[in-house]
Parts: C-alpha cells; sequence; structure tokens
C-alpha cells in the first residue's frame, strides 16, 4: 500500500470507530474515578513512596499498597509484590497458596495457558505432585458449558478456574458479566471453595472486575493492564481475606507471611503506574481497534472482530501463513521505542509448547501494556498483539504494519 491509501483506510478505519471510542473514554472515566478514591480513601502521601531495607518491618508504602488495591478491586485483601516475577507467578502462587493436598480444581475455560502447564502436571513442585486433581470443561460457543459444569460440580471440587483471556486459543476473551453469571450459577449449585480467576490483560477494559461480580481471588501481572507501563516490576493477587492469608503465607513463610518484605527502590512506580492504568488501558484499546478495522479490512480476521468492544487488549490476527506472520511481528518490534533496529526471530521459550516469536521494544523488557506482539510458529500462524502506551504510537506503528503487508 502507497502512504495515501494508508492514510485514507486509517482516517476511514477512525471514523467508524467514534462511537466505540466515546465507550472506552466512559470506562477509562468510571475507572479512573475507581482508583482515585481507593487513593484517597488511604491517603496516600509522599512518605508511601519511601525505599525500605532488609525485613521491611511495618512498611508502610507497601502495606498501604495492598490496601489500595484491595478497594480498586472491591476485595477485603490483596498481595502486591515486586517479588512476583510475572503473571505466571502470581498464578501460581494463589494456586499454591489456596489449594491443599487431596483438592480438586475445576477449570471452566479449558486448558490453562501454555506456561501453567507445568504448574499444574510437572513431575515435581506441581500441583499433581502434592496430590491435587486438576479437570477441564472447555467453553461452548464463547461461553460458559453450563450443563457439563454442573456435572462435573457433582464430584468434590475444591476450586473453579477461569482464564478471561484466550492465551493462544482462537476465542474471544471473557466479559465480566459472563464471569458474574458464572459465579451465580456455581453458587446456586451449593459450590462453596474457591472461585480463582486469572485477569491477566483484563484490568480496566470494562468497569467492573470480577472480584465486584463475586471471584474469590484475581491474579495479574503488575507489568502489563494494572502497572500503567511504570511499574518495573511485580504482581498482584486480590480477594477475600481468607484466601489471601494463606497466599501470603506461600509468599514468604507461614510464621510471617505478609509482615515482611522490603523493596529498596521505593514504591512510587507501583503507585503511579496504577493512577495511569485506567487511561494507558484506554489508549492500548483504542489502538487494538484500530489495528483491527484496518487488517480487517485488508482480509485478515481478527479477534475480537473489529467493531466488537472488547473484554480485553490482546487481539489475535489470522495471517494462514508463515512469512506474513513475521513480517507482522517484525513490524511491531521495528516501530517499538526501543531495540527497534532489532529483528525478530521464532526460538525457544522457556515455558511454551512451539517455538514462539515476539515483538517487544519496550522500556520495562516483555510489558504486554506497551506495544508488543508474539505468535506461536504453528498453523493457521496466528499473531496475537496487545498494549499501546498512547494512541499515536499504535497508529504511527499500523502505518508501518500496513506497508509491509
Amino acid at each position: 500500500m502507497v502512504d495515501k491509501d494508508i492514510k485514507e483506510l486509517i482516517n476511514k478505519c477512525k471514523e467508524k470507530l467514534k462511537p466505540s471510542f466515546e465507550r472506552l473514554d466512559e470506562i477509562s472515566l468510571s475507572c479512573q474515578e475507581n482508583v482515585l478514591n481507593a487513593f484517597r480513601k488511604n491517603r496516600i502521601a509522599l512518605h508511601h513512596f519511601n525505599h525500605p531495607t532488609g525485613y521491611g518491618y511495618d512498611d508502610i508504602g507497601r502495606d498501604t499498597l495492598k490496601k489500595v488495591y484491595a478497594d480498586v478491586f472491591g476485595a477485603e485483601s490483596a498481595v502486591v509484590s515486586p517479588n512476583l516475577v510475572s503473571g505466571t507467578h502470581a498464578i501460581s502462587l494463589g494456586l499454591y497458596g489456596v489449594l491443599n493436598a487431596g483438592d480438586r480444581v475445576l477449570s471452566v475455560t479449558g486448558m490453562p495457558y501454555d506456561t501453567i502447564h507445568g504448574v499444574i502436571f510437572g513431575d515435581k513442585f506441581s500441583l499433581k505432585s502434592m496430590g491435587v486433581s486438576f479437570d477441564c470443561v472447555d467453553l461452548l460457543n464463547g461461553d460458559f458449558d453450563f450443563e457439563n459444569i454442573a456435572k462435573e460440580l457433582k464430584k468434590r471440587t475444591d476450586m473453579i478456574y477461569v482464564q478471561r483471556s484466550r492465551g493462544y486459543e482462537e476465542r474471544e476473551s471473557l466479559s465480566v458479566s459472563q464471569i458474574g453469571a458464572l459465579c451465580d450459577f456455581v453458587r446456586g449449585l451449593g459450590f462453596n471453595g474457591c472461585i480463582f480467576v486469572d485477569n491477566c490483560y483484563g484490568e480496566f477494559v470494562e468497569e467492573k472486575e470480577p472480584t465486584h461480580v463475586g471471584a474469590d481471588v484475581v491474579a495479574g501481572s503488575l507489568i502489563k493492564n494494572i502497572g500503567g507501563g511504570i511499574a518495573p516490576t511485580g504482581g498482584y493477587l486480590a480477594g477475600k481475606k481468607f484466601f489471601i492469608d494463606d497466599i501470603e503465607k506461600r509468599l514468604t513463610t507461614p510464621t510471617i507471611a505478609g509482615e515482611v518484605g522490603s523493596y529498596a527502590f521505593g514504591y512510587q512506580y507501583f503507585y503511579q503506574g496504577l493512577f495511569l492504568a485506567p487511561h494507558i488501558v484506554n489508549q492500548a484499546l483504542k489502538g487494538s481497534m484500530l489495528i483491527g478495522a484496518c487488517l480487517e479490512e485488508l482480509g485478515y480476521p481478527t479477534i475480537p472482530c473489529a467493531y466488537k468492544m472488547p473484554t480485553d487488549i490482546t487481539r489475535s490476527v489470522k495471517f494462514g501463513d508463515e512469512k506474513k506472520l513475521l513480517e507482522f511481528i517484525q513490524s511491531v518490534q521495528s516501530a517499538s521505542p526501543i531495540d527497534s533496529h532489532v529483528n525478530t526471530y521464532p526460538w525457544e521459550m522457556p515455558g511454551y509448547e512451539d517455538k514462539v516469536v515476539m515483538a517487544a521494544g519496550c522500556f520495562v523488557q516483555g510489558s504486554s501494556i506497551e506495544l508488543s506482539a508474539d505468535a506461536p510458529i504453528k498453523e493457521p500462524y496466528v499473531a496475537y498483539v496487545q498494549g499501546g502506551l498512547t494512541f499515536e504510537h499504535c497508529v504511527i506503528a499500523l502505518k508501518e504494519i500496513l506497508a509491509k503487508l
């Protein structure tokens, strides 16, 4: 495509997206007000950014950050720690903290994301090795298979596991209202165990979070949505105090739980990232919708559909061709502010079953709230694009993507 055609295509799609962008602004405003109210309720001040060392007893920055997160999620308690290295780490910590030997987990969104497989089924240190069983019910036409869930709940079940995002599956992510309907359904059947939600890529995409509609625990990464592109590392869990207390014992040791843990670099970026996150997510979603609209105009199917309101920040694009897939990923890398000169190639990435190619020219390494893309090298050659700190950056990258394709 030549520059004139690219500009006309982008402007045409932007015009058609105006109603969706207005709705995204409404959601962002609601989420921003929720975050601001949590800051004001907890009287956040400069001393919360201090640089603690050692054990971190009575670390007011750490302890108050947990309270702010709990309030944002409408939860009783939260764990927020730079010692959680990824979303997978936060999720596995939650599983190990809540579950006991002999417990049964029922995943109602099919098999979880690749990096969780070893947590569940590995030979050593896995849930399987500690006597926890894990069964799955696949989604049915993009929603929960309530009939088969009801059948499975006739067996002993201690945890319902929900993966909100799609991972590398060709499906829609789940909405908060769908998760709320699931919570009501299983509670109506008498289930009184833990409803656990992998919340990665979903924070601030909608006005409510899963914990507002019945989930007991949510978990995610601070270098995705909720860190606002500012948090340098870390993960979180939020939910019922009964469960969070046990999770904190797994984070450290049962005798000290959440009473210790320091971070010598201070907490400013964790607070500031959370405050910026509703706006940053808004920017990423607008970029995602525009990318989806333009690529669909050129005949590349995307999930979600271009003009459908998204329920997380990820978008899959089906190329059906390895060469086009690689060109797309490499275009995203070349339009990045960091390492734009680097060409990216497939590699054996730890935790994944297939070779993976990734574009992530980010200020924070691997940050999925910054414009990035990745793909397993397998048919039908689907790329997964997410993030964007500014809408303008997404537009510039889109121009380069369209020119390359």
